[in-house]
């Protein structure tokens, strides 16, 4: 029987109120390949968050991350900037590197925290059917947003208020100014229906010494859940580059 490289890993970062179910289409895809995990958060706050995808990440595994979990997965990565190999890949999608211009970055903190007080005093159905109103999210088609309420539905609204006050754009410092210290190769993703995450995306390749971009066809914001076919595609590409030495392939046992 044909002997096999340990199976790399792959840690998959939901989003803002997402779960590791939103990464079933991908998981799905894979697989055959490499080991994955979706990450089911336990924390609630920005910096809970950040000593989770630590803790689950083993040295030299790919981050993968999509909008909120994507800025977290680039927290995690540029903390680790002096520890050479400590990821083996970042792949983000839909993710900014911030907001830089702190008046811009002040009036999003009071328009999160003014929403965070409403979400706190609000029963989770209608905390998510204003999210799923959300201008980013929008022209998703009606199965993925379906596929996704159960996920939403099960969060706790005082959670999602804290989480929205402690690791919001407007809470969080931004990162550009740190991107070139950052040695992790770098896939910044985002749909080609989603300008302003696409312009972010050739921000970051542009800034990382070893960053790409590229934009995922006839997608919008989450084109993980919109097109997952293609989105699998592009990350796999860019992970047997970087872990191909490690991939399972066919017929090892």
């Amino acid at each position: 029987m044909a002997g096999k490289a340990e199976r790399p890993e792959i840690v998959l970062v939901p989003g803002f109120m997402q779960g590791s179910r939103s990464w079933s289409a991908v998981l799905a895809r894979i697989s055959r390949s490499y080991r994955a995990v979706a990450l089911e958060h336990q924390a609630h706050d920005f910096e809970g968050r950040l000593v989770e995808i630590e803790a689950a990440t083993a040295a030299g595994a790919a981050l993968v991350g999509y909008s909120l979990g994507g800025r977290l997965a680039l927290h995690v990565a540029l903390r680790a900037a002096d520890e050479p190999g400590r990821f083996g890949a970042l792949v983000t999608l839909g993710t900014s590197a911030g907001i830089e211009d702190p008046a811009e970055r002040a009036e999003r903190r009071a328009s999160d925290d003014r929403l965070a007080a409403w979400i706190e005093r609000s029963p989770i159905g209608a905390v998510v059917d204003r999210w799923e109103q959300t201008p980013a999210l929008a022209g998703q088609p009606p199965e993925v947003v379906a596929a996704q309420r159960a996920d939403r539905i099960a969060h706790d609204p005082a959670r999602l208020a804290e989480l929205l006050r402690s690791a919001g754009q407007g809470a969080v410092e931004p990162l550009w100014h740190r991107l070139p210290a950052l040695q992790t190769p770098l896939l910044a993703l985002a749909g080609d229906r989603d300008p302003r995450y696409a312009e972010a995306a050739e921000r970051m390749r542009a800034l990382a010494p070893h960053g790409r971009a590229r934009t995922i066809p006839a997608a919008g914001h989450a084109a993980h859940l919109e097109q997952p076919d293609a989105f699998a595609a592009a990350l796999l590409e860019f992970l047997d580059e970087h872990l191909g030495e490690r991939r399972l392939v066919d017929g090892d046992a």
